[in-house]
């Protein structure tokens, strides 16, 4: 675990999010000291050593601005030839942004990151919000997490109190969340596969004008199958089968550490 950049490409101080994930980012849930101190690198230079020291070996999940990963490569150009996969959870497509009608928190707040990611010559997979908000925890799955032997699911179970209300104040008709992070991952790991995932051309609008953060992919072949794309430089999840959060909550609820 490394700290990385408080601030954007272009020095803007990066927002927290207390109001959607609570105190910490838990929910307000108060965790022990660690056991081991932070590494004392950059972010971007443990990607760039994890990265040299197996080239090829390593694959990368993002789950938040992608100005780490855009440091890394400003500073190690041939970062790419160096990592196996790229899956980044972030934009949307079709559907709306949650931080603007049309930017999502990931891509928007840090669009010059995340055109530099998106530009990259890399095996890339983009999570969007338009698969993410269709697979959703229920009150019934925190219940479960809560009733359960293994201190890792009562954690997320405590957790997902906070995050449901702000879904259900703000996103969802029911109590719930969408499992915007934990799918990127499943889909990163193999354990899920999405059953709509063209390879798309993908850009981020980075003007600063009311489509700032936007992710502009082009899917103007919806209605021919999505042939094949000159210049398509990322797949693009945008179906799933949905059984997802049932699938969530059993590998937590079987994890002991």
């Amino acid at each position: 675990v490394a700290a990385g950049a408080g601030a954007t490409l272009r020095g803007d101080v990066h927002p927290e999010a207390g109001f959607v994930h609570g105190d910490g980012g838990l929910g307000g849930v108060e965790l022990p000291e660690p056991a081991a101190a932070p590494d004392p690198r950059h972010a971007a230079d443990l990607i760039i050593d994890t990265a040299r020291r197996a080239p090829g070996g390593l694959d990368i999940l993002a789950t938040a601005p992608l100005t780490n990963l855009a440091l890394a490569l400003r500073k190690e150009p041939r970062l790419p030839e160096m990592i196996g996969r790229v899956t980044v959870m972030g934009g949307a497509v079709h559907h709306p942004g949650n931080i603007s009608p049309v930017a999502e928190a990931n891509i928007g707040h840090d669009p010059e990151a995340a055109a530099l990611v998106l530009a990259a010559d890399w095996d890339l997979t983009l999570v969007p919000l338009d698969v993410t908000m269709r697979e959703n925890l229920t009150e019934e799955h925190r219940l479960r997490l809560l009733d359960n032997d293994s201190p890792v699911s009562r954690l997320a179970g405590e957790i997902l109190d906070f995050y449901f209300t702000f879904h259900e104040e703000t996103a969802l008709p029911f109590r719930g969340s969408a499992c915007h992070d934990p799918l990127a991952a499943g889909i990163a790991v193999g354990e899920v596969t999405p059953t709509l995932a063209p390879r798309l051309h993908v850009t981020v609008d980075t003007a600063d004008g009311a489509a700032r953060g936007a992710l502009v992919a082009d899917t103007r072949g919806i209605h021919r199958g999505y042939p094949e794309q000159p210049g398509a430089n990322a797949a693009v999840v945008l179906e799933t089968d949905g059984t997802f959060p049932a699938l969530l909550v059993d590998r937590l609820c079987e994890t002991r550490k």
